[in-house]
C-alpha cells in the first residue's frame, strides 16, 4: 500500500487544569492519488481512520464521524468495484473451462462458482456478444474458427485438404448430379475430381466453377446471382430461386462449425439459408470436417448433425467427437495422413 505523505502539520488545543495548551502536533496527511492505493479504497480509509485518530484521546477525536462517513462512502463505492472484479474473475474462468473441456453447461458452472443458473446464462450472453464463445442450448461452445474468407481460407492447410478431398471422392459416383457448396475443402474435392468422371456438377462458387471447368466429362450448371465476398459465393434471394428447381444426388456442404447437438453451422445468415435450402432438397449429404471445427459452432445453424449421410474425417479426428456420430447413425470415412 502506497502510504500517505505527511504535507504539514497542525496543533489541537488541550483542556487542562491550567487552561489550554497545545497537544503534539498530528500529522496531517496529504492524500495519495486513490488509484495508486493498493487495495482500494476501503483500504485507505482504514488506514487513514487507524493511523490518524489513534493519537488522540477520547475527547479529542472530533474527526472520528468524519472517518466513519468516509468508510460508509468508500465501502459504497467498493461494492460494485469488488462485483465487477468478481464477475471478470468468473468469466475468465469460464474461458479457460471452455479451452479445456471444449464444452461448458450452465448447471456446472452454477454448481462450480456458487451462482445462479441466471447468472451464468448472463455471463454466457456477454461472452457471446463478445465474440469469446458461442451460446447452445443449456451451456456455450468455443468459437469456430472459420470466420475469415473464402479466398483466405483456400491456401490454409492444403495437405489436410487434399486428404480430406480423396476420401470423398468415394461417395461420388458416375452419373449423379452433386452441388458443391461453397467452401476451402469443398474446392479440394472439385479439383480432386478425375477428368474423365461423368456427372453433373452444381455450383454457387465462382472458384469451384472455375476448377470444374476443364473437366471434360462434367456437365456444369452455375448458381448466379450477386457474390458475397466474405462466402465466395452466391447466396441470395436470386440464387435461392435457381436451386429450387433442382434436386441433386449428393450435395457436399461446407461448415464452419460441427456439433452433434448444435449441428452444422455458418456465420452468415443468407449463407445458412441456401444451404440449408439445398441439403433438405438433396437425396443425400456429406460434409467433410477438419479438426479445428469439430466441437465448435458458428451463429447460424444449417442443418441438424443428424440430417447428414456421411462426414469425411482426418485421420486423427477427435475419437469421442466421431464416436458420437457414428452412433447417431452417419457414416464415417477416415482421410489418410497428409503428407508432411
Amino acid at each position: 500500500m502506497v502510504p500517505p505523505s505527511t504535507a504539514h502539520k497542525t496543533s489541537i488545543v488541550r483542556r487542562n487544569s491550567e487552561g489550554f495548551s497545545p497537544i503534539p502536533a498530528v500529522p496531517t496527511p496529504k492524500l495519495a492519488p486513490i488509484a495508486q492505493i493498493q487495495g482500494g479504497l476501503p483500504v485507505f480509509a482504514a488506514h487513514f481512520c487507524r493511523n490518524h485518530t489513534n493519537r488522540l484521546n477520547s475527547e479529542e477525536r472530533v474527526c472520528m464521524p468524519v472517518c466513519a462517513d468516509l468508510s460508509v462512502i468508500m465501502h459504497d463505492v467498493a461494492e460494485p468495484m469488488q462485483a465487477e472484479l468478481l464477475l471478470q474473475q468468473r468469466q475468465r474462468l469460464i474461458q479457460d473451462r471452455l479451452r479445456a473441456s471444449g464444452r461448458v453447461l450452465a448447471v456446472d458452472l452454477a454448481q462450480e462458482f456458487n451462482v445462479s443458473e441466471d447468472t451464468i446464462r448472463r455471463d454466457l450472453r456477454e461472452l457471446a456478444a463478445a465474440g469469446l464463445c458461442e451460446r447452445v442450448y443449456g451451456g456455450a461452445l468455443p468459437v469456430s474458427p472459420g470466420s475469415t474468407t473464402l479466398a483466405q481460407r483456400v491456401g490454409e492447410a492444403p495437405e489436410r485438404k487434399a486428404a480430406l478431398a480423396a476420401a470423398a471422392l468415394a461417395f461420388i459416383k458416375p452419373g449423379m448430379t452433386v452441388f458443391f457448396d461453397a467452401g476451402s475443402t469443398n474446392l479440394a474435392i472439385a479439383e480432386a475430381l478425375p477428368s474423365d468422371l461423368e456427372l453433373t456438377a452444381v455450383t454457387n462458387t465462382p472458384l469451384i466453377a472455375a476448377a470444374l471447368m476443364d473437366k471434360p466429362g462434367i456437365d456444369l450448371i452455375v448458381i448466379g446471382g450477386k457474390i458475397d465476398r466474405r462466402v465466395g459465393a452466391a447466396i441470395g434471394a436470386r440464387a435461392q430461386r435457381d436451386i429450387e428447381t433442382l434436386r441433386p444426388d449428393l450435395c457436399i456442404l461446407g461448415a464452419c462449425g460441427a456439433d452433434i447437438d448444435a449441428g452444422l453451422t455458418v456465420f452468415e445468415y443468407e449463407d445458412a439459408e441456401f444451404k440449408r435450402l439445398v441439403a433438405l432438397s438433396s437425396a443425400s449429404v456429406l460434409a467433410a470436417i477438419t479438426n479445428d471445427k469439430f466441437g465448435t459452432s458458428a451463429p447460424h445453424r444449417v442443418i441438424a448433425a443428424r440430417r447428414c449421410s456421411a462426414l469425411v474425417v482426418e485421420h486423427d479426428a477427435p475419437a469421442a467427437a466421431v464416436r458420437c456420430y457414428e452412433e447417431a447413425g452417419i457414416a464415417i470415412a477416415h482421410a489418410r495422413k497428409a503428407k508432411a
